[in-house]
């Protein structure tokens, strides 16, 4: 038994059109010898009368604070409509298929209402189905706890159930169905000669996925990587062969060091701002008060920048205000810069060669871009930028490091 999960999100089942389409996949696995197991979204997206921002909605015009469990009770409702209106669809087409909930597909979780994580999946009666000939159609985005309670995975957790199921099923390869033809080296909409990247690591993807890009929720990517689970992901629209996911991009593991290619792709993040904290009157300790209070009020920070004349970070803009009032309480005044963006550059070879900095600031400065704060790691090296230059910046990273020659660049490598 050749076992496939295959993921259709919210624009793949969102009419009967795209449903058709999603449909034709799932034949064609079969036909393949394939065992498919279906995984869906909610269909379509905000505004669509069983999306789960719609959905949530409805109960949000009743209370201005919803309580967390029964936030969750609606909003798998979503995926639940979803299963039953494309398992219908599949035996309309012939084929013999079955819609489950979360629960009814054995899926375990802890009891965090609104971003659960999931504890186990018993997939028993997955397996006893799809012994019987039968496909699967799993609502995605959801499970229960111990004790029966209905939680939710947070927003994009369809792709964490898939790459879960596929896991616990021991399939050999997880299809994540979407709207593009797979990780592509930069946003279309910024770059219109972005190109798909055909194989990509774990590692490279859940950093693009970390950073901005939104083809893969990140904790898919990280299961994924702990199960050793190959992941495609494709267009429901076409039959190009997407981005495949394993653990070495390709060029395989002596590509990794061999291989001519720093960077793999460029993603972004929008809607920040930088805080700055100078020290003021002898204060020798106004940097851990800072990270302390802002700590305590529940406020990620990122790009931290630390001398003993100042430190800076960056928030999410919807974040300032509660920031700076933290701060205030902690007798802080912070400077503050808004209307940021953060441009990344991402690559696995990245460590391994020297100079892609000198390339990064090359880039920007011919592009008239000023950086205002970086930070990087092993895999990346991220640059804050004022938001209006953002297309400026991605445009001319892309180009620098050839990433419009990427498919030439592989020797026309497709998978």
């Amino acid at each position: 038994m050749r076992l496939i999960v295959q993921k259709f999100g919210g624009t793949s089942v969102a009419d009967a059109t795209t449903r058709s389409q999603a449909a034709g996949h799932v034949a064609r696995a079969l036909q393949a010898g394939w065992s498919p197991v279906v995984v869906v979204s909610a269909i379509g997206r905000r505004g669509a009368p069983y999306a789960t921002d719609t959905l949530a909605g409805l109960l949000a015009a009743n209370q201005s604070q919803p309580d967390r469990r029964e936030l969750d009770l609606i909003m798998s409702c979503g995926e639940i409509v979803s299963a039953t209106i494309f398992a219908a669809d599949l035996r309309a087409a012939g084929l013999n298929a079955i819609a489950l909930t979360g629960a009814q597909a054995g899926i375990r979780t802890d009891e965090m209402h609104g971003g659960a994580t999931i504890q186990d999946i018993q997939p028993e009666r997955i397996l006893r189905l799809v012994g019987q000939g039968k496909i699967p159609v799993v609502a995605g985005f959801q499970g229960v706890t111990a004790s029966g309670e209905i939680t939710t995975l947070g927003r994009g957790g369809s792709d964490i159930t898939a790459v879960a199921l596929g896991g616990a099923l021991h399939a050999e390869l997880t299809e994540i169905y979407t709207d593009v033809d797979g990780v592509m080296t930069a946003d279309p909409r910024m770059v219109p000669d972005a190109k798909t990247i055909p194989q990509m690591s774990y590692d490279e993807t859940s950093y693009l996925a970390y950073e901005g890009a939104k083809v893969l929720h990140p904790r898919a990517v990280e299961l994924a990587g702990r199960f050793g689970q190959p992941v495609r992901i494709r267009s429901t629209f076409t039959e190009a062969g997407g981005t495949l996911v394993t653990a070495e991009s390709a060029g395989g593991a002596w590509g990794q060091r061999n291989g001519h290619r720093p960077v793999t792709g460029i993603t972004h993040t929008t809607d920040l701002a930088l805080l700055a904290v100078t020290p003021q009157g002898g204060d020798e300790a106004p940097y851990t008060r800072t990270f302390r209070a802002l700590a305590d009020v529940g406020i990620n920070v990122d790009m931290i920048a630390v001398t003993p004349a100042m430190c800076s970070f960056v928030v999410d803009a919807q974040h300032t205000p509660a920031a700076v009032a933290a701060l205030s309480r902690a007798g802080i005044s912070p400077a503050v810069r808004e209307g940021c963006a953060k441009v990344v550059v991402v690559g696995r070879l990245m460590r391994y060669t020297p100079g892609v900095m000198a390339q990064v600031s090359e880039a920007l400065v011919g592009a008239g871009v000023g950086m205002l704060q970086t930070s990087d790691s092993l895999n990346t090296i991220s640059c804050l930028i004022d938001a209006t230059q953002l297309q400026a910046a991605i445009r001319a990273l892309h180009h620098r490091f050839r990433l419009e020659h990427f498919e030439q660049d592989q020797g026309g490598m497709t998978t």
